[in-house]
């Protein structure tokens, strides 16, 4: 059996900037966003901008929702990232116009390589698209893809890429109906 490298464990994963940089978006969200309204999304939106979010317009992010890095979250225009929502994202997160994160919904962007005996953590983007709806409490896990007009039901799990206009639901998640692609009627 080979002996673990003490080192490794000394090691840390992110730099000490990327903590500080972290700390203070918290502390900032903690302090300007995460009492606010409701309807005060624009104010959430500047402020997610303003630490390098690259936000759409008509976007809703809702104050108790957690965005992990906002300098690595796109989001176009009238998406949502609801109540509850946490937004795990060190590889970075991509989500589509018309995409939907409803309440207490998790994307879990990193992993750790467990045959590896220092268990390395990896970290991959997750992209959502266009139309996509991410329902209640479910989660998507590092490195999907969830293509354009897809769901993942209620409390559902993934860790597979979902095909457009399709429905899945399950832990693991399963594809269980097709969905009607309404962006292909004249």
């Amino acid at each position: 059996m080979e002996t673990p490298d003490p080192d490794h464990y000394t090691t840390p994963v992110f730099s000490t900037a990327n903590k500080i940089k972290r700390l203070c978006w918290q502390i900032t969200w903690v302090l300007c966003c995460s009492w606010t309204p409701a309807p005060l999304y624009f104010w959430r939106n500047f402020i997610v901008r303003v630490y390098g979010g690259k936000i759409g317009a008509h976007v809703h992010i809702y104050s108790s929702c957690k965005i992990w890095a906002p300098w690595l979250l796109v989001m176009d225009d009238y998406s949502c990232i609801g109540p509850g929502t946490e937004v795990y994202n060190p590889g970075g997160c991509k989500i589509g116009h018309h995409a939907i994160l409803s309440q207490d919904a998790y994307l879990c962007g990193a992993t750790h390589d467990f045959n590896d005996q220092n268990f390395t953590y990896i970290k991959k983007e997750i992209i959502i698209e266009a139309y996509v709806w991410i329902c209640a409490k479910a989660v998507v896990l590092p490195g999907v893809h969830c293509c354009e007009g897809s769901i993942l039901g209620a409390a559902s799990i993934t860790s597979k890429n979902m095909q457009p206009w399709s429905v899945y639901a399950g832990n693991p998640a399963r594809l269980v109906k097709p969905r009607i692609n309404f962006t292909n009627k004249k």
